[in-house]
């Protein structure tokens, strides 16, 4: 199907699909939101499943439709135009599924996409920890083997939604006496265990879909490792790589519908006739028209394009935060009846839009070192 008639086709069944018992879901969840209606958002994936609009890029032989790039670009962008609400699956369908088809062994593909694909089972992300968290290789969580399964203990933090997921993908050091990104390996652990304790962080928002996660002799069994033991680190890239992917331009949809909304905001309040603001609203809008061309003529690319695609969008809605206070001015300081508005929301929430999925810090090392071969960090 070309691509007109296939972005004519998503609408339309979008239109439909979002004009009748799922209406209420429009614009809920995501990042800061999480909370909103899950449940309900949980049913949206399923139907999205039974419609075959899920796992999208992935090859037909797993499950998916193997639908290029460009095609899959057209579906996001108009999954966001839609207003659709934020999907609960997008860590096992985005992350985990195209890792395990890419590495993971037949027996892993057989057992666990199907799962993912239906939105059966959620999955969560155990990389982060006290002590590494932008510094992903000091990872301290360890796992032995022992007989048919792996037994673990340590901690990770600011897991997303671990305390709604069946499953979790983590990284564990496996070789005694290993530094750094040696050692490391990729486990598979189900979080349904006594083992596994899950202790939500409340957020300045007042929700809390960041957690931390207790392990103290998990398990999981011995074949739940992708990639050889020790070779962690790089599954754990690859990983990163499907992370900033084709749905950062659904992202960057959701962000032009953002700052159109303060547009109408500054225009109906007066705080466009202010010559500075207009210019930091005429600015966020070029932000926005270079962020899209970069991430258009970078995406899927397997080198460090992705590094600043990350720096450049999070820097950006950190901004459209900061901005969005400017035009609220005093009122964006209170909360009427102690609820938080959208924009004071998305203000508090966009500080850590440069710290997780890699700090901005982390962002410009590895674009200096790796990229304009700048001499290396000092290390302690």
């Amino acid at each position: 199907m070309g691509l007109p008639e296939f972005r004519a086709t998503v609408r339309e069944w979008l239109a439909d699909a979002l004009s009748g018992e799922f209406a209420p879901l429009r614009g809920l969840g995501g990042p800061g939101r999480e909370h909103e209606a899950f449940e309900e958002r949980l049913a949206w994936d399923r139907h999205l499943a039974a419609a075959g609009w899920t796992c999208l890029g992935w090859p037909v032989e797993h499950g998916g439709r193997g639908l290029d790039l460009a095609h899959r670009v057209v579906f996001h962008e108009e999954y966001a135009r839609a207003g659709a609400p934020a999907r609960v699956s997008h860590v096992g369908e985005e992350l985990l599924g195209p890792t395990l088809i890419a590495l993971g062994t037949p027996a892993q593909c057989q057992r666990f996409l199907p799962r993912i694909r239906a939105v059966e089972e959620l999955w969560c992300q155990g990389y982060s920890e006290p002590g590494a968290g932008s510094d992903l290789a000091a990872v301290a969580t360890r796992a032995v083997l022992d007989g048919d399964r792996w037994v673990i203990d340590g901690q990770k933090v600011w897991t997303s939604l671990a305390h709604v997921a069946h499953w979790c993908f983590l990284l564990a050091r496996t070789t005694p006496g290993s530094t750094r990104h040696a050692g490391l390996s990729y486990l598979l652990v189900p979080m349904d265990q006594p083992g596994v304790t899950v202790r939500p962080i409340e957020q300045l928002t007042g929700g809390s879909e960041f957690n931390e996660v207790f392990l103290d002799c998990a398990h999981t069994a011995a074949d739940l490792v992708v990639g050889a033991p020790g070779d962690g680190w790089s599954v754990a890239m690859r990983t990163l790589g499907f992370e900033r992917g084709v749905s950062t331009l659904g992202l960057q949809v959701g962000f032009r519908r953002e700052l159109d909304a303060l547009v109408e905001l500054a225009r109906d309040s007066g705080a466009l006739e202010d010559p500075l603001l207009r210019e930091r609203l005429a600015r966020a809008r070029m932000g926005l028209e270079v962020m899209r061309s970069h991430a258009l003529r970078t995406i899927g690319d397997a080198g460090y394009g992705a590094s600043v695609t990350k720096l450049v969008w999070a820097t950006w809605h950190q901004g459209l935060g900061e901005l969005a206070m400017a035009v609220l001015g005093a009122a964006g300081m209170v909360a009427p009846e102690g609820e938080l508005t959208e924009w004071q929301r998305l203000f508090l929430f966009s500080r850590a839009d440069t710290i997780y999925g890699g700090s901005n810090e982390i962002q410009r090392n590895v674009i200096a070192e790796r990229v304009l071969g700048l001499p290396r960090e000092p290390r302690p």
